[in-house]
């Protein structure tokens, strides 16, 4: 457990304050500027890794879902083969959180239009691509724990029926409602990004102040 506590708690601290230190002595803090990083990354980097997060963390929260509620309609068919049938629908149920991912992932990566970099940094498209990263995150998060959630219920519904066939309806309407959290994160990742265009490129004639005024620090 201590050492379970210092790689979790204690390196990571130690990392951060010697990095601070290092900073401060050698004075060169002012190269921990979050908004410089912000401003220098491109706005493609945040709308691919928003769409990255987004399918990636859903396929996980499926996968780790159907390996729960898969293990468990394995384990309790061996004793009551009867169960291995209608206990799939808790398999759908994960595997529906996967394709919300691949669904809002197929929405986000319609707005990534290609566009040149000279005419790329406008505070239109920054806002586009820190849209689709926050988007994707939330979308991605919401189905990771929906698909955890859903594959313990469907886990805990497989053994209640292999014990009693009355429970199984009653644990699925709770399996039911568990799913729905998945709908909840694909619908705020609508909205999220509902306000939000295609990437553009600015006007010729506005170009560099466009520019300059949403990136300062882009060569």
């Amino acid at each position: 457990m201590g050492l379970y506590s210092y790689y979790s708690y204690g390196l990571p601290s130690f990392l951060i304050v010697v990095i601070a230190l290092y900073l401060l002595f050698t004075d060169s803090g002012e190269a921990f500027n979050v908004g410089r990083f912000l401003e220098e990354s491109s706005p493609y980097v945040w709308g691919a890794t928003g769409i990255g997060l987004c399918i990636g963390l859903s396929v996980a929260g499926a996968g780790w879902g159907i390996f729960l509620t898969g293990a468990s309609i394995l384990g309790g068919g061996i004793r009551a083969p009867r169960i291995t049938t209608k206990n799939l629908i808790s398999i759908i149920f994960c595997e529906v959180v996967a394709i919300y991912g691949v669904i809002i992932g197929i929405v986000y990566s319609a707005k990534l239009v290609n566009v040149a970099e000279e005419v790329l940094y406008t505070r239109e498209n920054y806002f586009t691509g820190f849209a689709l990263f926050w988007g994707g995150l939330t979308v991605g998060a919401c189905n990771l724990l929906c698909g955890v959630c859903v594959g313990i219920t469907g886990s805990t519904a497989a053994l209640a029926d292999a014990a009693d066939p009355d429970l199984f309806v009653k644990i699925l309407v709770v399996e039911v409602f568990g799913s729905i959290l998945g709908l909840f994160g694909l619908i705020v990742g609508l909205i999220m990004v509902g306000s939000t265009g295609d990437f553009q490129a600015a006007s010729p004639a506005v170009a560099v102040v466009a520019k300059a005024a949403a990136s300062p620090f882009v060569a």
